[in-house]
C-alpha cells in the first residue's frame, strides 16, 4: 500500500487540498502548538520590521503535516509582504530560479518546499543571492562568455524539509533562522480538531474532539482529515453532531485504533513478533515479509512507531518491545 492511500499519512493528499488552505491560521497569535520556534520567531520578526529589514533567512525542518507551510504563510503576513511559493523539484534549472529572485519585490518572501531536493547546480546560483542579494549569470559561450552580476532586492528565503540531513552544508549554514517542529500534543490537537470542526460548523463535543486528538499521530493534518471522515459518519449515522460513541465507532471502521495504528503498522509487528520472535531482524527482511518496499518501511511505517517506543533499531536489526506486544494483545516471549 502507498502511503498516501492511508488515512493516518502525514502527506498532503487531494482531499486535503481542497479546505486545508481554509483551515490554516494566518497569524503567531491564532497559530497553535510549536512553542519555542513560535516565540522565537515572534522576536525574528518583531526585530527586522523595528530595523526595516529583511528577515534572516528561515529553515524549517520536521515530520510532514506539523506546519511548516502554514508557519511560511504566517511569517509572511506578519511581516506584511508578498510571498512566492514553490518546490525544490519544480526548480529544475538555475534560469528558473532566476525568473522567480528576479520578480521578488524588496522584502517579500520565498518559500521552497523539500529544498532538500533542489538541484547542485541551482543551489550554487541561490548561495550569492542568499548572502549577497546578488545574482551571477553567464552572458555568452566558449572564450566570449562573461559574467555578470545582478543586484536583487532584499528578501528572505524559508525553505521547509523532512530529511534536513540531506541538506548539503554549504545551504544549512546560510541559513539565519533555523526551527524543528515537534510533534503536537494530545491537549493541542485537541484544540485544533475543535476550532475545525467550528470552522467546518460541525457540532463535536470536547471528549470526541480529544477521542480524535489522541489518534492522530501528533500530527494536525491527521486530525484534520480524521475529522473530515468521523463528521461522514456523523452526518450518516448520526445527527450531525459527533459524540464519543459516533468518533469510537468510526474510528475503528477506519481501522485506526486508540494509539493512530492502522491494519499495516499491526500487520508489520504481527510479522516481527510471529515469524521472528520479536526480532532481531533485517530491514530486507521485514521488507520481504509483509511485501512492502525497505525504503517505504524505513521513511514511513517506522518512524512513529520508534517514537512511540514499540520499536527499536539494533546493531543486529528491528526488535518490537514489551509496550508494542501488551498493545497488541499478544503474549511475552519466554528469555532465550
Amino acid at each position: 500500500m502507498m502511503d498516501n492511500d492511508r488515512i493516518i499519512s502525514a502527506n498532503l493528499m487531494m482531499e486535503d487540498s481542497a479546505v486545508e488552505y481554509s483551515l490554516r491560521p494566518r497569524y503567531l497569535a491564532e497559530y497553535i502548538g510549536q512553542k519555542q520556534a513560535k516565540e522565537n520567531l515572534k522576536i525574528y520578526i518583531e526585530a527586522a520590521k523595528q530595523r526595516k529589514e529583511a528577515l534572516d533567512h528561515v529553515l524549517l525542518y520536521g515530520p510532514p503535516g506539523l506546519g511548516k507551510t502554514t508557519l511560511s504563510n504566517i511569517i509572511a503576513n506578519e511581516l506584511g509582504v508578498n510571498i512566492r511559493t514553490t518546490s525544490g523539484p519544480a526548480i529544475e534549472r538555475p534560469g528558473d530560479l532566476a525568473a522567480i529572485l528576479t520578480n521578488l519585490q524588496e522584502g517579500d518572501v520565498l518559500f521552497i518546499d523539500e529544498i532538500h531536493r533542489l538541484h547542485r547546480t541551482v543551489e550554487e546560483v541561490l548561495y550569492p543571492a542568499m548572502e549577497d542579494y546578488a545574482l551571477d549569470i553567464i552572458i555568452g559561450k566558449g572564450p566570449s562568455a562573461r559574467s555578470v552580476r545582478l543586484d536583487l532586492p532584499a528578501f528572505t528565503l524559508i525553505g521547509a524539509t523532512t530529511r534536513v540531513g540531506l541538506l548539503s552544508a554549504p545551504l544549512r549554514d546560510r541559513f539565519g533562522v533555523v526551527s524543528r517542529l515537534e510533534f503536537y500534543t494530545v491537549d493541542e490537537l485537541s484544540y485544533i480538531v475543535s476550532r475545525t470542526a467550528d470552522i467546518l460548523q460541525v457540532g463535536i463535543v470536547g471528549e470526541a474532539a480529544r477521542e480524535i486528538g489522541m489518534r492522530s499521530r501528533g500530527t494536525p493534518r491527521i486530525a484534520n482529515r480524521l475529522l473530515k471522515r468521523v463528521r461522514d459518519f456523523a452526518q450518516v449515522k448520526g445527527d450531525g453532531i459527533i459524540t464519543m460513541e459516533l468518533a469510537r465507532e468510526s474510528l475503528r471502521l477506519l481501522q485506526v485504533d486508540d494509539l493512530g495504528l492502522d491494519e499495516i503498522d499491526h500487520k508489520m509487528l504481527r510479522a516481527i513478533i510471529l515469524s521472528f520472535q520479536g526480532g532481531p531482524v533485517g530491514l530486507e527482511t521485514i521488507a520481504a515479509t509483509i511485501g512492502e518496499e525497505s525504503q517505504t518501511i524505513e521513511d514511513v511505517y517506522e518512524p512513529y512507531l520508534l517514537q512511540i517506543g514499540f520499536m527499536q533499531r539494533t546493531p543486529r536489526g528491528r526488535m518490537v518491545t514489551p509496550q508494542a506486544y501488551h498493545h497488541l494483545g499478544l503474549p511475552l516471549p519466554e528469555p532465550k
